[in-house]
């Protein structure tokens, strides 16, 4: 077993002293990023070219031609990573600053696995409508917006707001950027267990940010009952129910009315999708399932029960978002991929349709003999990944009228693969600082 096929099935754990160590003694100040320009200043005549005066000429060729920036500017390949600190991780509304190391930690993973350029944006916002016109006023400098960590009932306000007014996509990955690893991961979960999507009932607990778009991606890959449960119990339609989402997603899902807690609904289940909090499944809920169930506990950083636990009860796939069991349910996934193909469309928006397209690309990339009950999902650090992930969402957004720029069969790809090689160069590079600053 090579190496990554290795980490992807044997998982990794990470102590807080490791954490913590990362950027925070680095060649130069603090993090894990850094802004460095893509051309040569080799003295006077290249400063002139690049600044000023040479930077005249081209403000007056934009004045002419609005859409040359695209071509003259990074614009194209930067976006914002966006939090008001809301939903930080599993910690909650902790506030913008403490959501500074997952923006930069995420910024990372753009740099590395796609080649996008991140600005992370942690914004001390006063609400929803706040947060909107703040990235409006941000559009002219991005190519598009990632959010992160921003909660639940204010982020479908948000999203509704962007994908209506913004030129450029935007992506809330605890959405849409979980529910596309989801839905890979179920697909070659029911793949290995030979059962196919229309005849299964999936129960969904956690009807927040991530639990909506997951009923909607499942919705789209035709899954025969889904069964909603939030704290009111299972989501009935026709009940007083707390938030207008809870309301939409109860008209369109339970179709047997069933009502109960969460031991109801798991009752004679296929399988359980958790986007919730710690410890709220136990091995006798498990053990009601039907045969051989399917259970993702993906809460952060401590599971609805853990993978162990989930399969010594009687579960034939469990998975997880944690990196020290097998099947990392983990938005790396997806997020790298969705973005890089979006912004090589220049895609109006991202749809369920390219995060669809997405999920069958990351299902696709682990090779059919080596799908297995511990092997439902590739590493992220798949060499083919990421650039799989780009082409389909890139050709999607092409089928659905939403490129704004041609898009060729394989160029994504092709583009994304070339990226990738240039920041392996990249990294050599600070492999050679770090031993220069060691001696």
């Amino acid at each position: 077993m090579n190496d990554v096929a290795e980490a992807a099935h044997l998982g990794v754990a990470v102590t807080p002293e490791e954490a913590l160590s990362v950027g925070r003694d680095v060649y130069f100040g603090h993090g894990k990023i850094e802004i460095l320009p893509k051309v040569l200043v080799r003295g006077l005549r290249d400063m002139s070219v690049s600044y000023t005066p040479g930077v005249g000429h081209v403000v007056r060729h934009l004045m002419a031609n609005p859409q040359a920036l695209h071509e003259q500017t990074a614009k194209d390949n930067l976006i914002a990573l966006v939090t008001d600190g809301t939903a930080v991780m599993g910690f909650g509304n902790v506030g913008p600053h403490a959501g500074m190391p997952v923006m930069e930690g995420k910024a990372t993973m753009f740099k590395m696995l796609a080649g996008i350029d991140c600005m992370p944006l942690c914004l001390a916002a006063r609400g929803p409508a706040h947060l909107s016109d703040i990235i409006a006023a941000l559009e002219p400098s991005f190519g598009g917006f990632n959010l992160e960590d921003v909660a639940a009932p204010g982020c479908f306000e948000l999203m509704h707001d962007l994908e209506s007014n913004l030129g450029v996509p935007s992506l809330h990955d605890d959405q849409f950027g979980t529910a596309t690893v989801i839905a890979a991961a179920l697909l070659n979960a029911l793949a290995v267990l030979d059962r196919r999507p229309e005849n299964v009932r999936v129960v969904v607990n956690g009807i927040g940010a991530a639990g909506t778009a997951t009923i909607l991606m499942l919705e789209a890959l035709g899954i025969g009952e889904i069964v909603a449960v939030d704290r009111a119990g299972i989501l009935r339609d026709g009940d007083l129910l707390e938030h207008a989402h809870w309301r939409e997603i109860a008209s369109r899902t339970n179709p047997r009315r069933l009502s109960g807690d969460l031991a109801k609904a798991m009752h004679g289940a296929d399988v359980f999708i958790g986007v919730s909090v710690a410890g709220q499944v136990k091995p006798e809920m498990v053990r009601s399932m039907n045969r051989d169930p399917i259970v993702f506990g993906l809460a952060n950083p401590e599971p609805e029960i853990l993978p162990s636990a989930a399969l010594a009860a009687g579960a034939a796939i469990a998975a997880s978002g944690r990196f020290d069991y097998a099947n990392q349910c983990n938005n790396v996934l997806a997020f790298p991929g969705l973005m890089r193909g979006a912004l090589d469309s220049r895609a109006l928006r991202v749809s369920i349709g390219m995060c669809l397209a997405a999920a069958r690309a990351i299902a696709a990339t682990v090779p059919e003999n080596q799908l297995s009950r511990e092997r439902i999902l590739p590493s992220p650090l798949d060499i083919d990944l990421h650039a799989n992930v780009a082409e389909a969402v890139a050709m999607r957004a092409a089928g659905e009228g939403l490129a704004r720029v041609p898009v060729i069969a394989g160029a994504t790809a092709h583009k994304a693969r070339h990226l990738r090689q240039l920041v392996a160069l990249r990294q050599r590079e600070l492999e050679a600082i770090a031993a220069v600053n060691l001696t």
